[in-house]
């Protein structure tokens, strides 16, 4: 049985494949998952520190107390005995190039006197505490505390606590420990799931509530995230991880191998597609998937992942690689073409893009500067990668003089009466 399917891509099948590679909340948001994720945030608002400790056990299969939760200092102190120091500076090199980024980001208040009597303006103020859940199970995640970490520090954010489950471990990743006290950050919860973006979204007796959950998770952090949306903000509803590389004669087909497995690695609902127009490249793909394979830690996952959701697509001509692109809207796209920085006008949905042969995905998860928390589920058509952005609110100044608004009332209240809103328009004639 082949690892993963090919399809060919012509302008009269187009609709048809790319209904068969896009995926939408609706595919993966099912009615049981959104009840059971209901009941786990009522347990937890209802019942607070006692109900998120009973779903602790429940669902991590382990026996913390309620005072073990929380991560010491000693838990700390053990984990920097653990991390060797070559690893603790590649952490810190990560964070410092990261930051260097993010700080091209920040916003500035403003003030403008447009015309005379009339002074309007912008304040730029900061949240004031925001939770990151940062996921555990089959991986180690210190870079995803470092990506939703240091927007929000930039930003100015005076708070930010952390939210990740132990599961059946005995202890805490030393790693995200010491990126955690590299970043600044000391608050830290031995809890997942639903009902940890249910204890920042309510609060608990431990917990305090925060103002914004951000960070990846399964289908259940996802859909808690969307349940409790209004009660606090979130960054995005985040579906499993993407990656599309479109790849022509001439690109090395040993590394669009690497980076196809390099997300389909995350988990079996990871999708991997390669589209090209070339039919030489697509066969030696297909026919070096499995020999690759045989070499990989993951291999099982890779396989399941790619099976179920990879693709080779073997375009008609570039017309069609950039429409499909730019419908499927790509969490992660590879440009591995000739003059990629060409194509930019055209391509306009994607979460990030990476151009050329040594611009691999993973440059972007660790390194390169840019965010990796990035819309999925077709969704970079309208929404964003996670930034500085995120953690501001934008507040509107408003001064106007007795003489400008006796000026400009009259017209202002015709405009209320046209609404119907006399009250409206009675607080600006009341003022002669």
């Amino acid at each position: 049985m082949k690892v993963i399917k090919t399809q060919t891509l012509n302008t009269e099948n187009r609709f048809a494949v790319y209904d068969s590679i896009k995926r939408s909340c609706a595919d993966v948001f099912t009615e049981d998952i959104e009840k059971k994720v209901r009941e786990i945030i009522n347990k937890v608002k209802d019942t607070r520190d006692q109900g998120l400790l009973e779903l602790t056990h429940k669902f991590d299969k382990n026996n913390l107390k309620l005072s073990e939760i929380t991560v010491t200092d000693s838990e700390f102190n053990e984990a920097k005995s653990l991390v060797e120091s070559q690893l603790l500076s590649i952490i810190k090199e990560s964070i410092d190039r990261i930051q260097s980024f993010h700080k091209n980001q920040l916003e500035k208040s403003w003030i403008s006197h447009q015309e005379e009597g009339m002074i309007l303006g912008q304040l730029i103020r900061p949240l004031q505490r925001v939770g990151i859940y940062v996921p555990g199970g089959t991986a180690e995640y210190p870079s995803s505390l470092i990506m939703g970490a240091v927007p929000a520090l930039v930003a100015g954010v005076k708070e930010v606590c952390v939210v990740t489950p132990l599961g059946n471990r005995s202890k805490m990743s030393p790693y995200l420990l010491m990126a955690a006290q590299e970043l600044g950050i000391s608050e830290i919860y031995k809890i997942g799931g639903a009902q940890a973006i249910a204890a920042l979204a309510y609060g608990t007796e431990t917990i305090k509530p925060v103002d914004k959950v951000v960070g990846p998770g399964n289908i259940y952090v996802t859909l808690a995230k969307k349940h409790v949306f209004g009660q606090v903000d979130i960054d995005m509803l985040a579906g499993p991880s993407e990656i599309l590389i479109w790849a022509e004669e001439g690109a090395n087909i040993d590394y669009i191998i690497a980076d196809l497995f390099s997300q389909a690695e995350h988990d079996k609902n990871a999708r991997a597609v390669l589209i090209t127009t070339s039919k030489q490249i697509a066969l030696e793909v297909e026919k070096g998937i499995s020999r690759q394979l045989k070499h990989c830690q993951r291999k099982d996952i890779i396989a399941c992942a790619l099976r179920e959701n990879g693709r080779i697509i073997l375009a008609e001509n570039n017309k069609l690689v950039i429409e499909l692109i730019n419908k499927f809207a790509p969490e992660h796209l590879e440009l591995q073409i000739d003059n990629p920085w060409s194509y930019l006008g055209e391509i306009k949905n994607f979460g990030a893009v990476f151009l050329g042969p040594y611009s691999p995905e993973p440059l972007g998860d660790y390194w390169a500067g840019p965010n990796h928390i990035l819309p999925t589920m077709g969704s970079a058509r309208q929404f964003s990668v996670l930034s500085v952005h995120d953690f501001l609110k934008r507040s509107s100044i408003v001064c106007c003089n007795r003489d400008k608004l006796l000026h400009d009332k009259e017209k202002i209240a015709r405009f209320a009466d046209l609404e119907g809103l006399p009250a409206h328009a009675n607080a600006l004639r009341i003022r002669k």
